[in-house]
This record gives structure tokens, sequence and C-alpha cells, in this order.
């Protein structure tokens, strides 16, 4: 465990020299952002991947996934049991295994290239002239560097699409408000849709683009499905958000026939597949306790008990009705935060790399409380990351109950940083491109 002190060393310089551009305004040009992200991605990947040390899932999840694809097995289904989502992210494990690059490093070139093609995208999600900035603090990030160079969590693989999508939708004009109009029927409705505004019109190309795009974000992991709504308001109507919808579903759906007709599975066990990789309460692995409301109710222990994980879904869901009600006039940039953040309050079971979904979109837009929420954040993850896997065996599972305990107190910033004074745009002239995202200190 030799990474985990330069990689603190490496995070802490992260979050300085990202406070201290906000601070100074700095505007790095990309080729600076990115030597930036870059090495100190690829730095702490190589302290990661030579260490004796290695994630229990990143060895007894993934990799076994990737072998399952070069056996031509099931990854989902006969891989011990544990990949839980589309192959997508498998065949890459597979692919690269094939070429013999070694799985320490293997694993984690899939992660860490996709968290430095989001260092740019975060910029254009912020757009206007702070757009250089939010580049570099997303490069500076901590926590994305613990997820992808140190976990090798597939979070940056679903975000780097998720967030392509969201910048697509939007558009080169920017985000404008839709008009409003009342449906009186049903043939109304039928019209907006075969005689759209010649707005909604025009997008219809980029909603196929941004839909095709989700659809990818779907088949790394399952959450970004929680993303959708926000991504269909950056469309100015009901046409492009259908063609949008639609098109969303075709890449979980291409990948998930390919595992039949590859011969991977038997189409009479894509039922089984799908209860797998399944969102319903029923399907969700029903281990919770080590994070947030329900640690009062384990100790801070692994709750193997399905009541707890069953609340926490409907609370989530009840948590993203609301917040799309909330903020349904608000940025959809600001519609996502929300969303995330109120999952990361409400969300019975929460693994560290979680915290990572809400970063491209608070960095790219940060509220009063975003940093304090970032770095609060991130040193909660980087105790489970870095300090208690020191302590092997009994020791871990002792230090493990307070460190679940002390989530506790991550709630209450997370809470903050919710962007509750932006329930509408600042006038309909503006949009999220063109004008200026809120600085950290401004609500």
């Amino acid at each position: 465990m030799d990474y985990a002190i330069p990689t603190a060393l490496v995070l802490a310089a992260g979050v300085v020299l990202a406070i201290v551009a906000q601070w100074k305004g700095w505007r790095p040009t990309l080729a600076v952002t990115l030597a930036v992200g870059i090495g100190v991605r690829v730095l702490i990947l190589v302290l990661s991947a030579r260490d004796t040390w290695q994630p229990v899932d990143y060895v007894n999840s993934f990799q076994p996934a990737g072998q399952a694809i070069l056996d031509h097995r099931d990854p989902v289904l006969e891989s011990n049991g544990g990949w839980h989502f589309l192959p997508t992210i498998p065949y890459v494990y597979g692919l690269l295994l094939w070429l013999h690059i070694p799985w320490a490093v293997a694993g984690r070139l899939v992660t860490v290239v996709s968290d430095i093609v989001l260092i740019p995208l975060v910029g254009r999600l912020a757009g206007g002239p702070t757009a250089r900035l939010r580049a570099f603090q997303y490069a500076c990030n901590p926590l994305a560097i613990l997820v992808a160079s140190v976990h090798g969590q597939v979070e940056p693989v679903s975000l780097v699409f998720a967030v392509a999508a969201y910048v697509v939708a939007r558009g080169p004009e920017g985000w404008r408000p839709p008009a409003t109009l009342p449906w009186r029927s049903p043939r109304d409705f039928v019209r907006r849709f075969t005689h759209p505004l010649d707005e909604d019109r025009a997008a219809t190309a980029r909603a196929l683009g941004a839909g095709l795009l989700m659809g990818l974000a779907l088949c790394a992991k399952s959450w970004p499905v929680i993303l959708v709504p926000a991504m269909l308001m950056l469309l100015p109507g009901l046409r492009s958000r259908v063609v949008s919808l639609v098109a969303t579903g075709v890449p979980p759906v291409f990948f998930l026939l390919t595992l039949p007709v590859a011969g991977f599975t038997d189409w009479n066990k894509l039922p089984e597949v799908l209860n797998t990789i399944g969102l319903r309460p029923s399907d969700v692995r029903p281990i919770t306790g080590d994070w947030g409301w329900t640690t009062l109710v384990s100790g801070g222990n692994w709750n193997l008990d399905p009541a707890p994980a069953r609340i926490g879904q409907y609370l989530i869901y009840a948590a993203v009705a609301a917040c799309l009600i909330w903020w349904r006039k608000a940025d959809p940039i600001d519609v996502t935060i929300a969303i995330l953040l109120a999952f990361m309050i409400f969300t019975p079971r929460l693994g560290a790399q979680y915290l990572m979904w809400f970063m491209p979109f608070l960095v790219a837009r940060p509220t009063r409380w975003a940093w304090p929420a970032i770095i609060g954040s991130t040193l909660w993850a980087s105790v489970g990351y870095l300090v208690l896997t020191q302590f092997p065996g009994p020791k871990w599972y002792e230090l493990h109950s307070p460190w679940a305990l002390s989530s506790l107190l991550v709630l209450p910033l997370l809470a903050a940083a919710l962007p509750w004074r932006r329930t509408r745009p600042l006038d309909s002239g503006q949009t999220s491109v063109r004008s200026t995202p809120v600085p950290v200190g401004n609500p």
C-alpha cells in the first residue's frame, strides 16, 4: 500500500490548485489543462498498478467479467456474479486482456482515458468565460482521480457519454426555456409531434445524437437513467424529446442482444440477465448500512436486510420526482445537480465512486457550497481508499463502522450544495452557455 501517501499528496495539491485557480481567475489553455490532467492520472495509475493492494471488486468482479468474454462466456451470469450491468465494458476488458496488457493497468486504462476526455467536456458544459477555469478545476478534481486511477471504477465511462449527451442536446446556441403550449386534446399532442416548431424540427439531428450518447452511458452502468429527464429538458420540444428518448434505448438493446447473438448466453436466459441488471427495488442488491441514514439502523455495519434497500429505493424515486417538480423551470444542468445530490442524500447504499456522479456538473456550474461539498466528499472517500486499506482483516472491519457513520457529516454539505436559488433562469433571453456560470461564493 505504498501508493497511499504520494496519492494523498497529489490529491491535496489538486484541491489547492483548483481553489487558487478560482481565487486568481486562472484560464489555462486546453493544452496546459490536459497536461495537468493526464500527468496526475497517469502518475496515480502507475503507483496504484505497482502496489500489492488492489481493490476487491477490481480483481474479483471486473477482471472475471473481461476473462468471461475471452472464454466466450456470459459476463453477467457466469463471472462469479460480480458484473451487474450490460456487457459493453467487459467487451473492452476482454480486448485489453487479449492484447496481453497486465490487468493492473488494463482495467484502469478504460477509466483514465474516459476521465481525461471528460476534462474538455466539462469546459464545454460550463460554457461562457469560465469554461477554461472549470475544465482546469475538473482536471484537478481529487475524487475523479481516485475513482479513475486508483479504483478503476467505470463511473468515468458513463459520465463521458452522459456529459457529451448534454453538450450535444444543448447545441451550439445554448439552452433557452422552451415555449409552453397547452395540450387541449390528444389531437394537439399528435399535431405538435407531426408539425413541430422550426426550432424543434431543427433539433432532431442533435436529439438523435444526444440520445445515442446517453444510451452508451447506460451501457456502462445503469444509474445514468436518472439523467435522462434533464437531458430531454435541454431539447426544445416534443418531437426532439421523443426522438432522443427512443434513441437512448437503442445502444442498451443492441448490447443486450449481442449476448445471445454472439453466443455468450442462450436466448432463454435473457430474462435472468435483465433481472440481474434491473433497477426495480426487488432487483437491487440489499447490502446497506455503510452510508447515510442506513448507518443509524445498522451502526455502520453492512446489513443484508432487504427492507432498507427497498425503502431507500422508493425514497430516491420520490426525491427525483420532487427535484423535477421544484426545479422544473431551472437550467437542466441545475436540475441534474439537484437530482444527483438528492440521490446521495437518500440512497440506502453507496460506494465511494458514486460521489463522482455529480462532480462534472457541480464543477461546471458551482453553487455557493460546491467546493465544501466536493472537498468533504473527497475526504470521506479518501479515508476509505487510502487509510482503511492499510489495515487488512479484522482491523479493517473495526475501522469501517466509524468511517461509515462519519458519512452523516457529509450529508449536510451535499444538501447545502443544492442549487436552492436557481429554480428558474435569470431571464428568458439568456442561455446556459452564454450566461456566466455562478462562481463559488455566489448563490
